[in-house]
């Protein structure tokens, strides 16, 4: 912690910030360096001389509180409150026991890798959300039509293959914002 954050570390984090998360450092270092760290990076709470069991009895009480919680670690020491968070980030940097314990590895250590996961991983929500409602709305105009003989079963077999193609056309969105 007595080196300077990278540069895009601040700015991550502000994004984050204001995407709505609550950011949280945890660490086992000395309550000194965290507190200047997380100082530089603009983190508000912040836990230090943390110990594994200590890590994880966090995530357990913002848990406990309601909270869904997300954390990046990339040491031996992060392994259970990895395995413990909603959704455990490990850095590719950082140790074994770190990744086979995260949800999420990071191929490298820069954060905006982490909020742009996070970005494609509400957008795949938001399509999965779109597709099922396309599907529940075919079938629930569809199905009673069929079985009451006033759709041709032609035009069904013709709504059912663009109902496919609908629902895979707007899953195709996101390989824009993949590219990008």
């Amino acid at each position: 912690f007595t080196d300077d954050p990278l540069p895009e570390v601040a700015e991550t984090l502000g994004a984050l910030r204001k995407a709505g998360l609550r950011l949280v450092l945890c660490s086992g270092d000395r309550a000194e360096a965290v507190q200047a760290f997380a100082q530089r990076v603009g983190i508000d709470a912040w836990y230090a001389a943390q110990s594994p069991t200590d890590k994880a009895a966090l995530v357990r009480q913002l848990q406990a509180e309601g909270r869904r919680v997300a954390f990046v670690g990339d040491g031996v020491n992060d392994a259970p409150a990895l395995a413990q968070a909603d959704l455990g980030v490990a850095v590719a940097t950082g140790t074994q026991l770190a990744a086979e314990n995260a949800d999420l590895i990071l191929l490298n250590p820069d954060l905006r890798t982490l909020l742009s996961a996070l970005q494609v991983a509400q957008a795949i929500y938001r399509v999965v959300r779109q597709n099922l409602f396309f599907a529940f709305v075919y079938n629930t105009l569809g199905i009673p039509l069929a079985a009451l003989g006033y759709l041709n079963p032609m035009f069904a077999a013709l709504a059912m293959s663009l109902s496919s193609v609908s629902v895979v056309g707007n899953a195709l969105r996101l390989l824009r914002l993949s590219l990008r």
